[in-house]
């Protein structure tokens, strides 16, 4: 039963899961519905199934989808009205009843200025991202295991903070929420990029405020515990059609995706040691993520805490194996593919923690697996990009759903113009009519003018995107933020300040 397990060797080598075609031709990106039989239609539910939590996620897609369409239907009726007398009025309250605040001046028509609706729809978009974001209930979902709240499970496995980098790809949106669901409360650090090609020297500095924070408030355990900094990388890859709908970053080149990243966190690892003598205090992990079924590779660490890249624990493969298995023998199944694919005994004792995390997000990755399955009776019937809007500065979680921003974190648009430039290329195709960009930046509400300085530096990345991409059809808004969790607070315009 180790079939899981994968060695691969070539370019771009893609592993279907028991329910996908054979052929080798490539797929369409949009898929047309099957005609076949569903292979889950008469069987039972895998193990890991979920259905509380899938319905959970069903329904606040639904949500946001609904949001989204609402949006597009008010705005068409409008453009139709922009003429006549009292249109201004007759808009913001229409806006209004979907809660965006809109702004009157945006609608001042006649026959010969025309109002411009993809700019309207673009500042639109960005106000309903901010809405959902504070209306989400995200950052509540899965506190435990089994139980036990993850928190402390996490710590008993030896970590003491996660820190995750995906792709900046929207099809990664729904990274944390959906694919691993991985609470919230226990990520420290998650910054998106290009190709997840962070930067090492911005990782070293998040990896020393977790550091002093122990020092200074035993929090979240205290500095002389036996656990580690835990620093995942997440490439991703097309398992259908992968010379189109691979990352956009590296060409759509899966094999370069995974090396590069591969490398990027080994360099962390080296820095922490060059700078602190602590490489022995950082853990890795590389993972894989096919963007057409959601399901995982996990390249499990060996005893001396080395990934092979063309060695990994496939979880669509797991989730075929395990299917007709009892709970706790699919559970066990795990563990011994994620025991054999790190080279040890699976009552290693050194490896112990490190497997059963990876067996802790394969088990939940599966759950994801067959919930993809059942509710599109196959891969997902869009494989390429439909992302909203652009989110640049500062992340955001609270809203989880695949292809529904495009994020890369950036303190400068200078420092990070090449990540832009791939998101306003997607979403130029995607988006024609013009492209939301939201220029986010978080402050501290502790810190004497920390809001100041965080609303000036949103003010300097919104003019440098403008200048940037004048060419393009683009718009962009600023926002703030006091701290994870808090309110997205759009900023005016042309000031940088909040409107009154």
């Amino acid at each position: 039963m180790m079939a899981a397990i994968r060695t691969t060797s070539g370019p771009n080598k893609a592993w279907r899961a028991a329910w996908m075609t054979q052929s080798g031709n490539a797929a369409p990106r949009e898929r047309a519905p099957r005609t076949m039989p569903s292979p889950v239609a008469s069987a039972s539910r895998h193990p890991f199934a979920e259905p509380g939590i899938a319905a959970d996620l069903d329904l606040r897609e639904a949500e946001i989808e609904t949001a989204f369409a609402r949006l597009a239907e008010t705005l068409e009726a409008l453009a139709r009205q922009q003429f006549e007398a009292g249109f201004a009025d007759r808009a913001v309250s229409a806006l209004a009843a979907l809660d965006i605040a809109a702004d009157p001046a945006w609608f001042a028509a006649d026959w010969r200025h025309p109002v411009d609706m993809a700019a309207i729809e673009a500042r639109c978009v960005m106000r309903l991202f901010a809405g959902l974001v504070e209306t989400g209930s995200e950052r509540r979902r899965y506190a435990c295991e089994d139980g036990e709240p993850v928190d402390t499970l996490i710590r008993r496995w030896g970590f003491h903070a996660v820190d995750i980098t995906p792709c900046a790809d929207g099809r990664l949106a729904g990274l944390l929420g959906a694919v691993l669901r991985i609470p919230l409360s226990i990520v420290t650090t998650r910054r998106s990029f290009a190709g997840a090609m962070f930067s090492v020297a911005q990782s070293l500095r998040d990896w020393e405020a977790v550091e002093l924070g122990r020092c200074r408030t035993d929090r979240p355990n205290p500095p002389d515990a036996p656990s580690r900094y835990l620093k995942i990388g997440v490439y991703h890859f097309s398992s259908l059609d992968p010379a189109h709908e691979g990352c956009a970053a590296h060409g759509g080149d899966t094999d370069a995706a995974r090396d590069a990243l591969h490398d990027r966190l080994r360099q962390f690892r080296a820095a922490v040691e060059a700078r602190h003598g602590a490489g022995d205090r950082v853990a890795l992990l590389l993972i894989g993520l096919d963007t057409d079924t959601d399901a995982i590779r996990v390249h499990v660490p060996d005893a001396r805490g080395e990934m092979q890249a063309h060695r990994f624990v496939d979880a669509a493969e797991l989730h075929a194996q395990t299917r007709e298995m009892g709970r706790e023998a699919a559970k066990e199944e795990v563990r011994r593919a994620v025991a054999h694919c790190a080279g040890v005994d699976p009552r290693n004792g050194t490896t112990e923690g490190m497997r059963w995390f990876c067996g802790y997000l394969l088990k939940n990755n599966i759950a994801q697996i067959e919930a993809v399955l059942r509710r599109h009776d196959g891969p997902y019937p869009v494989a390429g990009h439909d992302e909203k809007l652009i989110v640049i500065g500062d992340p955001v979680d609270d809203v989880q759903l695949r292809n529904l921003a495009f994020q890369a974190q950036m303190d400068s648009v200078e420092e990070g113009a090449a990540d832009l430039a791939v998101g306003v290329r997607i979403l130029t195709e995607t988006a024609p009519g013009g492209v939301p960009v939201l220029v986010l930046k978080g402050y501290d509400p502790e810190i004497p003018g920390d809001r100041d300085a965080s609303g000036a530096a949103a003010q300097r990345m919104a003019s440098a995107v403008r200048l940037r991409f004048g060419a393009a059809p683009v718009t962009v808004e600023m926002a703030l933020r006091p701290g994870p969790g808090g309110r997205i607070e759009m900023l005016d315009a042309h000031e940088g300040r909040a409107p009154a």
